[in-house]
């Protein structure tokens, strides 16, 4: 059989372009596992409501932060891609869950190149159905019904990995190496809390009342919230830093029901208020820096920061194509290719 890699991100729209980003906007909100109701339901609140003006105000947020090479993930993506490429012997494609290129087209490349078995790597540190299930679910369902010689290892989530804690932690090292500051904020996607008690294998762990996420249970291999606070844990463990001198909060928040908190639009605006005048973010939920992170968090949490009395606020950039980073996931890639049968290594 003969190996390949998939790296497999978020997405992004073609451009900037209104009717790009309402076609995005439509494929990514209209999964199931992104906005889990009922699909009349889920089509009502998308193209009856959000499709309605969203794609016009994310346009305009695209714009600021667009590269003139094209998304900002895209091209990060490619990138790192061809770091990948230049330090293993198996072919290396990359697909987007949302956009292009597609998860079909990037296992149709690896299938012209002869490829029969794909190491699948979804791009997200921790495990969470609207990130990292939802692209396994896509990528099971094209098998089955366009690629059936091909076989699947899917690498688990890598949030505590000690490679990836590692280069996490030398990222926020470098970045802030000649920064003042006083909190780092480790900001994490959000998700609605009936993801984590649906993701919840033991039906009965999962109460996100403070507590469940610090005792041990197998419900944790697909706890998105537990991953998180785990990842935040052993960054500090590795940075050495103080208690409360950082702390963990989540973004990006969509309708009424509630997200895991604390907010970090409410976390930003308080620790102005408390006293906290130099402030950097890291966003460990993203390998790569994308609109979540470059506006979102550096441009609107920025002006929030300030607009209510801080006075420097440093965002940390994604790992992005870090060399360490490349070669770490080279590594992986390479003991997998090496094995004599599928197996997840990680």
């Amino acid at each position: 059989m003969k190996k390949g890699v998939l790296l497999v991100n978020l997405g992004s729209p073609d451009s900037t372009e209104v009717k790009d980003v309402k076609r995005y906007l439509d494929q990514f909100l209209m999964d199931e596992r992104v906005i889990d109701v009922p699909y009349l339901v889920r089509a009502f609140i998308v193209r009856g409501i959000i499709l309605r003006t969203r794609p016009k105000k994310s346009a305009e947020a695209y714009k600021r932060i667009w590269w003139e090479e094209g998304s900002p993930l895209i091209v990060l993506t490619e990138r790192l891609q061809k770091k990948v490429q230049q330090l293993v012997d198996i072919p290396v494609s990359i697909a987007m869950r949302y956009g292009n290129p597609s998860l079909e087209a990037g296992m149709r490349e690896l299938a012209s190149q002869g490829v029969t078995e794909i190491l699948l790597v979804p791009l997200y540190p921790q495990f969470a159905m609207a990130t990292t299930e939802t692209i396994l679910v896509l990528a099971e369902k094209l098998r089955s019904t366009k690629f059936p010689n091909i076989r699947f290892t899917e690498i688990p989530a890598f949030y505590s990995h000690p490679d990836y804690v590692r280069v996490l932690s030398e990222s926020i090292k470098e970045a802030l190496q000649e920064k003042d500051w006083n909190h780092i904020l480790f900001s994490y996607h959000g998700v609605p809390e009936r993801h984590i008690k649906k993701s919840d294998i033991t039906k009965s762990h999962c109460k996100i009342d403070g507590q469940c996420c610090q005792s041990s249970s197998p419900a944790h291999q697909y706890c998105y919230r537990h991953q998180c606070y785990e990842t935040t844990k052993q960054v500090a463990e590795y940075l050495g830093l103080k208690e409360g001198t950082y702390s963990t909060s989540f973004q990006s928040r969509l309708g009424r029901d509630p997200w895991l908190q604390p907010y970090t639009d409410q976390t930003i605006e308080n620790m102005a208020h408390q006293g906290v005048n130099k402030l950097a973010v890291v966003t460990p939920a993203f390998v790569s820096d994308c609109l979540e992170t470059l506006e979102e968090i550096g441009m609107e949490g920025k002006d929030e920061f300030l607009e209510n009395g801080g006075s420097e606020f440093h965002l940390i950039p994604c790992l992005n194509d870090r060399n360490d980073w490349a070669q770490v996931l080279s590594r992986w890639v390479s003991e997998w290719a090496a094995e004599p049968e599928s197996v997840t290594h990680v």
